[in-house]
């Protein structure tokens, strides 16, 4: 359905009502099969918090390696340290292990203290975007936010605003911030 209303890529998940997990292997096989459109499938082992260990770094990466071979177009990732800063190791893992596919960060980002020092470290670390609502609740609650970013890192790192966005809000959410991508 999205496809025919003319969305530009699937972001797949499971158990959405709790953030979204990781969908099975069938799933994300049986949706690439279906659609002609880019899809994204989001590496998130569990819901809750985005400090990883090593056991589930390790089925992140099997999970990559899967949706390698689903021929998927890009993965959804986002790892934190305990101290709430990206986890710069465990994310470029995570890349190294996506290569070629396309990775987003996801809103992950805006549980951190500082987002333009995160955005910048995603663009730095090879992230092609970043999931955010510019720290606030919704995406158009930080669209001045989002405005800034945009202006800043909008042409090292795709500003994907989400968070909150709405049919009847997401006109007025891409004029106040500027951004070209938003995420529904």
């Amino acid at each position: 359905q999205a496809e025919r209303d003319g969305a530009g890529r699937l972001e797949l998940c499971a158990d959405l009502a709790r953030d979204g997990t990781t969908p099975s292997a069938g799933l994300i096989r049986a949706v690439r099969e279906r659609v002609d459109i880019p899809v994204h499938v989001i590496i998130r082992p569990r819901p809750g918090d985005f400090h990883y260990d090593a056991g589930e770094l390790a089925v992140m990466l099997a999970d990559i390696g899967e949706c390698r071979r689903a021929g998927v177009d890009g993965v959804v990732i986002g790892a934190l340290t305990a101290a709430g800063a990206v986890d710069r190791e465990m994310t470029a893992r995570l890349l190294a292990a996506a290569h070629p596919l396309r990775v987003t960060f996801h809103r992950a980002a805006d549980a951190t203290r500082d987002l333009g020092a995160t955005v910048a470290l995603l663009a730095e670390l090879g992230v092609h975007h970043v999931l955010t609502s510019g720290g606030a609740p919704t995406a158009l609650e930080g669209a001045e936010r989002l405005a800034g970013l945009e202006r800043t890192f909008g042409r090292t790192i795709g500003i994907l605003a989400g968070g909150g966005v709405r049919p009847e809000s997401v006109a007025e959410l891409v004029r106040r911030s500027g951004v070209r991508q938003v995420h529904v």
